[in-house]
């Protein structure tokens, strides 16, 4: 869990989520191929936080959460993150962690933060955040998965209603009154510091993070899910060794992982001893799966942190590397994330020339490997699109290998969207789009660009209908409420408007009016609670 009061939402949420939470004490029935016994869904230390409550309060949380600006939705780092996430709730799954109930209530999602410093979270409900400062310092995929696996076993095992436990005269909704009254303290970084300078600072400092014994539980039970899901468990000790070795040379501040999971000499100790060995084996030669995260790494660089500053460091850094002449050496996945970041940095910085040069030397390095090749080809795509060059783009596409994901398909239709010509090519966009979010209701980005592509289309009635699928998924349902009136006031004064999609809007908006009904309920409910 995150440690410090710093800018943004994500500490002071959870220091406001973990403050007077103690460890609820008792140990029950244990999980298949573990020794230390964990509680029963039904014993006294989680019956006052139900999996269905639980889920609610996570669900209000991400409702806060989602519309920030420094949540991340960038399709292809999304991606890459569901690819090491979903595995290991395959394990989880086989481990038996993950019961009927908490498989069926909670959510299972993992999300991006803008946030350079080293760290990831685990919300109530099934939520897990990365901050992209992690992806940027982990050495492998196994490294950024043993994190994942990490946070996912404190889910698994109910930590944060164990936490909560004791805390029995007080209600979840009056909970989540408290969570969204410190999320909008931390809109203001002034405010956001008087929580840690006020009465309360030294008690909600001091238990912010999970006890010891929850963290060396989500160390085994994470330990045995990652090696489950197949990837390396040396990437746990590997990346507690890297991050201990970093941290000492420059934490910074930097390094928030490191001190609510206090890394200690013992617990690095146990973390090998669980690989069967004293010391860290010696790194194999980088396959494939080394230059995709060399890839993503140089694609978090450049977009956690966007000052001017931080992007000319990175452009530099290339530039560097260039000059020297480091032929013999740089041919390695660390010089594809160098070439990878600077090329994206130098074209937030409309410096073309190195922006050109950066993504010429990491198409070359990248073109052995099918992963990374595809992801310096989006690269490349998304520098024609900025330059407003879309039949390039285009045609850049349509000579690559098919792409039926969600990146290929949200980039395809960035590409249509771009196009000045005429729309029929917008159709086959529109309709791949509905039939996704048909299957994907929550996809907001989804959403966004199937409204972009009705309001082309001419199709008014349809784009509002989508606008207000954004802002639900989105957890708004005062804006979802917005656009479907909206949309039906339109339908009423409009005899050409489709008839079919004014029926649609008006199923929605029954609904949507329940929701917000349910949610004022549960408001005045959190208000009365004690």
């Amino acid at each position: 869990m995150s440690v410090t009061i710093k800018n943004g939402f994500k500490t002071v949420l959870l220091a406001a989520l973990m403050a007077g939470l103690p460890l609820a004490p008792g140990l029950g029935r244990a999980a298949p191929g573990d020794r230390q016994a964990l509680p029963a869904l039904g014993d006294a230390t989680s019956e006052d936080l139900s999996v269905a409550d639980e889920r609610r309060l996570g669900d209000r949380i991400m409702s806060q959460i989602l519309p920030d600006p420094d949540v991340v939705d960038d399709p292809l780092l999304q991606e890459y993150l569901d690819s090491l996430w979903q595995p290991l709730l395959a394990a989880a799954r086989q481990r038996g962690d993950l019961t009927d109930e908490l498989d069926q209530h909670y959510a299972w999602k993992a999300f991006l933060v803008r946030d350079r410093t080293v760290n990831a979270f685990a919300l109530p409900g099934g939520y897990i955040g990365v901050h992209l400062g992690l992806i940027s310092v982990t050495g492998s995929s196994d490294e950024l998965a043993s994190v994942l696996a990490h946070e996912l076993s404190h889910v698994t095992q109910r930590h944060i209603a164990r936490s909560m436990a004791t805390q029995r005269r007080q209600s979840m909704l009056s909970l989540a009154s408290l969570l969204l009254g410190v999320l909008a303290a931390s809109r203001s970084p002034d405010a956001a510091n008087a929580i840690l300078t006020g009465g309360q600072a030294v008690a909600m400092q001091g238990q912010l993070n999970f006890s010891r014994d929850m963290e060396r539980e989500a160390d085994r039970i994470g330990f045995s899910v990652l090696s489950g899901a197949g990837f390396d468990p040396g990437g746990m000790a590997h990346m507690f060794d890297h991050l201990q070795q970093a941290s000492r040379l420059m934490d910074n501040n930097q390094y928030p992982y490191l001190r609510s999971h206090p890394l200690t000499t013992e617990r690095i100790a146990e973390a090998r001893s669980r690989l069967g060995i004293g010391a860290l084996p010696v790194a194999e030669p980088p396959g494939a799966a080394a230059w995709l995260h060399a890839a993503m790494q140089g694609r978090v660089r450049a977009l956690m942190d966007t000052r001017t500053e931080s992007l000319r460091r990175l452009v530099n850094r290339q530039g560097a590397a260039e000059a020297g002449g480091r032929e013999g050496i740089s041919a390695s996945p660390a010089a594809l994330a160098e070439a990878y970041a600077a090329s994206l940095a130098a074209r937030r910085l409309k410096d073309r020339a190195t922006e050109d040069s950066a993504l010429a030397r990491a198409r070359t390095l990248a073109a052995p490997y099918p992963g990374a090749r595809r992801a310096v080809r989006i690269l490349q795509v998304e520098s024609l699109l900025a330059r407003g060059q879309a039949v390039e783009a285009g045609r850049l596409l349509e000579t690559a290998e098919p792409d039926a994901s969600r990146a290929g398909m949200l980039l395809s239709c960035s590409v249509a969207l771009a196009g000045s010509g005429p729309q029929a090519g917008l159709q086959p966009c529109a309709e791949t789009l509905q039939a996704w979010v048909a299957q994907h209701a929550d996809d907001s980005t989804a959403w966004t660009q199937l409204a972009q592509a009705r309001e082309r289309q001419g199709q008014p009635l349809a784009a509002l209908r989508a606008q207000a699928e954004v802002q639900l998924a989105q957890g708004n349902t005062r804006g979802a409420l917005d656009r479907l009136r909206a949309g039906q006031q339109l339908a009423r004064s409009t005899r050409t408007i489709d008839s079919l999609e004014a029926a649609v809007i008006d199923t929605r908006l029954k609904r949507v009016e329940q929701l917000r009904r349910e949610e004022m309920n549960e408001e005045r409910n959190g208000d009365r609670a004690p």
